[in-house]
């Protein structure tokens, strides 16, 4: 069975709710160019801008990745993980960051807790977001680099991090290693 796209899933909620680019680019925020390569060309936006989509839908930032709803527990073996979404930073550009959602299928969930692979490309365009919420990263391997704020923090394997996301921020590979990390957001409804 094919997954289906985050594009198509968002054109999905944007027809159910009778919502034209120039609607879903008011309520989120963003603009009808960006709204429209992610739509047309399969560019995943960063967390932050998805998170302002999900938003603006009317919809939980999950929604985007589940397909299925499961019992609880929800358990998620290691060898059972499955990539949710790649970010490029443009059509037939390297991958930047991989996110395999943890929490897919527990459909009543507050937070969005995801295994990320970041790539060293992450780090030639470091572009601050910013949403609702919280987020907290567990360094599993290589090194990474977060801009919080004016603030630079460089973390290496068992450092962590825990952040308010209002605030502007970017994570990145540092070095020329693909790193690994834990991230979990929470996003007050």
């Amino acid at each position: 069975m094919q997954r289906e796209k985050v594009s198509q899933r968002i054109r999905k909620y944007m027809e159910r709710r009778g919502m034209t680019l120039d609607d879903l680019a008011g309520r989120s925020g963003l603009e009808q160019g960006f709204l429209r390569t992610v739509l047309e060309e399969d560019v995943y936006p960063s967390l932050g801008p998805l998170l302002k989509i999900a938003r603006a839908l009317g919809v939980r930032l999950g929604t985007f990745m589940d397909d299925q709803v499961s019992r609880d527990p929800l358990v998620i073996r290691k060898d059972q993980r499955q990539e949710e979404l790649s970010m490029l930073r443009g059509k037939d550009k390297p991958v930047e960051l991989r996110f395999y959602s943890l929490g897919k299928g527990k459909s009543d969930r507050h937070m969005e807790p995801f295994f990320i692979e970041i790539y060293p490309e992450s780090a030639q365009d470091k572009k601050l977001s910013s949403h609702e919420g919280e987020e907290f990263i567990v360094v599993l391997s290589g090194r990474i680099e977060v801009l919080y704020g004016q603030e630079v923090h460089l973390l290496e394997p068992g450092d962590s991090i825990y952040y308010n996301s209002v605030v502007p921020h970017n994570v990145s590979s540092k070095g020329t290693d693909k790193a690994t990390i834990y991230a979990v957001l929470y996003i007050p409804d």
